[in-house]
């Protein structure tokens, strides 16, 4: 009898990439081996490679595929009438995309950082153009809107839309999705005050470590490189020669590179339990303690930009233990939130609640990253306010 040849999905190349992705997302590019990728896909080692000469061709390809996918969904909404509908179209094919695809969402956040410039600068084109046009979508909605309040209020918004990659609360897809879009909302008919006039009294990042003690200085150092490199792409005598010190002088102050890591999530949860303390402890309602909250956190937020972004981008590497009190110490936080949100907020599920508190929580990281002239602590506030229900 003749035997029928098993074909291949047409789709292989993508289906490979985008379960890498999240592989990728959920254990850190570095923990993730050419075997994993094929036994998640169900094929060998060997038959992967008939389809990417290494790992990080998987990572281009996921990278590539996820920015066709955003501006396919961007695009979607151009045969609708009116320009509202045209931008709602758009901004609701985006998050049911990124509910389908939860896992992928943080690929453009954090592990495209492990392409070549000029290969990630030709990768992120699909996803760039996209965001270009949503922006003029709402131009479009509020022609009146300065441009520069319109780029943020879409990074924003695209903070919001991806944010349930950065959790692991349930939350049924409808609800899921209405409170994203209801959030979505609120941001894109904001209004912002105005930003800071420009200042040029910034200190060179070459000596804003300068003053520091040794075993902090080299804490500070690690930091930042492990926000701009990955955890996996810097040594301990990169370290040691960011700080100006030989790399066996840093084994006096600390036993390796995972106990600097350890350190520096040690460092940011008790900055912000601290942080939310002092807040609390001064107000006399909880909206007013509310609003002290979110101003006392993305302001110590946009002051350590590197600690924060390390403290939601690195987590797969720390030790089992250290990860476990990490946990618990977010989970802490995260509640602090939602009981004052849910008072702002009377009526909405609790689930709701959380997915809600963790959309702004991402705003403020992803903004921090961003912090420029138009992209300020102030204004960042002013989009929180009105998402957890405090007037603008």
């Amino acid at each position: 009898m003749p035997t029928t040849r098993r074909q291949r999905p047409k789709d292989r190349k993508e289906t490979i990439a985008l379960a890498a992705a999240e592989l990728f997302c959920a254990r850190g590019y570095h923990n993730v081996g050419i075997e994993d990728i094929a036994q998640e896909v169900g094929v060998t080692g060997p038959a992967l490679y008939r389809h990417f000469p290494n790992k990080q061709a998987v990572l281009a390809a996921a990278v590539e595929e996820l920015g066709v996918r955003f501006a396919e969904c961007v695009h979607s909404g151009a045969g609708e009438p009116t320009p509202p509908d045209r931008l709602r179209a758009a901004l609701r094919a985006l998050v049911r995309y990124t509910l389908d695809r939860r896992a992928v969402a943080r690929l453009y956040q954090w592990e495209s950082r492990y392409l070549d410039p000029e290969q990630r600068a030709e990768l992120t084109a699909p996803f760039d153009g996209a965001v270009r046009t949503l922006r003029e979508l709402l131009l479009d909605v509020r022609p009146s809107l300065p441009k520069q309040d319109a780029a943020l209020v879409i990074s924003a918004a695209l903070s919001v839309i991806a944010s349930p990659a950065t959790h692991r609360a349930s939350l049924s897809r409808g609800k899921a999705e209405r409170t994203i879009l209801d959030c979505v909302a609120v941001l894109t008919a904001v209004n912002l005050p105005a930003p800071p006039p420009r200042t040029s009294s910034r200190r060179d990042r070459e000596d804003r470590f300068a003053l520091l003690p040794r075993r902090e200085r080299l804490l500070a150092e690690a930091i930042r490189l492990f926000h701009e490199r990955g955890y996996h792409q810097v040594s301990i005598a990169d370290i040691g020669q960011a700080a100006g010190i030989n790399a066996s002088s840093v084994y006096s102050h600390y036993a390796g590179k995972a106990e600097l890591l350890a350190a520096a999530y040690h460092r940011a949860a008790g900055r912000l339990a601290d942080t939310a303390a002092a807040a609390l402890a001064g107000a006399s309602s909880p909206a007013q303690a509310l609003g002290r909250l979110i101003d006392a956190y993305v302001e110590i937020t946009f002051e350590q930009a590197d600690l924060a972004a390390v403290y939601v981008s690195e987590s797969e590497n720390l030790p089992p233990a250290d990860l476990r009190r990490l946990r618990a110490a977010q989970r802490r936080h995260v509640d602090t939130w939602i009981g004052l949100v849910a008072q702002a907020r009377v009526g909405e599920e609790a689930a709701e609640l959380r997915f809600r508190t963790h959309a702004a929580l991402n705003i403020v990281t992803d903004l921090a990253r961003a912090a420029g002239p138009s992209v300020t602590g102030a204004r960042t506030a002013a989009l929180l306010r009105p998402m957890l229900g405090l007037p603008e």
